[in-house]
């Protein structure tokens, strides 16, 4: 499953040269991330008030094309692994009228408890993990997961 995420490029986004400065990808994946998971039913802050967390541990990006101030970005997010302890996340960041492929990443989280120790969101939520099981089961093609 692919949620696309769509926005204005904003003028802070940018440098003096109008494009879209490289620290600004990560906080676009995160956009993108937020809806992925809300579109599973459930909400960043609501799985942070059931305490559980999904602590960033690696990112990744890879740019192609420049992003101008004017433009309406358009970001692909895409879960590439799951298993009960981490999620691997990919994104594909568009120039959205152009339809031009600008950068492409991946960000891994791991499940933790509120007091970021790893856990097993199937034996430590389990009714967390029911509600987001079509999304692993979507990635991994199976009725379960690792």
């Amino acid at each position: 499953m692919i949620i696309e995420t769509r926005f204005p490029v904003r003028y802070a986004e940018t440098d003096q040269m109008g494009i879209v400065h490289h620290s600004v990808y990560p906080v676009w994946f995160e956009c993108g991330r937020t809806d992925f998971i809300k579109y599973y039913g459930i909400s960043y802050d609501e799985l942070e008030r059931l305490g559980l967390m999904l602590p960033l541990t690696y990112l990744t990006c890879k740019y192609f094309a420049p992003v101008r101030y004017g433009e309406t970005v358009l970001v692909k997010t895409y879960l590439q692994k799951a298993t009960k302890a981490r999620l691997i996340i990919g994104y594909k960041v568009y120039a959205g009228e152009r339809n031009v492929l600008c950068a492409e990443g991946t960000t891994e989280h791991a499940w933790t408890s509120t007091d970021l120790k790893p856990v097993n969101i199937a034996k430590y939520k389990p009714d967390i993990y029911q509600k987001l099981l079509p999304m692993y089961n979507n990635t991994t093609g199976e009725n379960s997961v690792i």
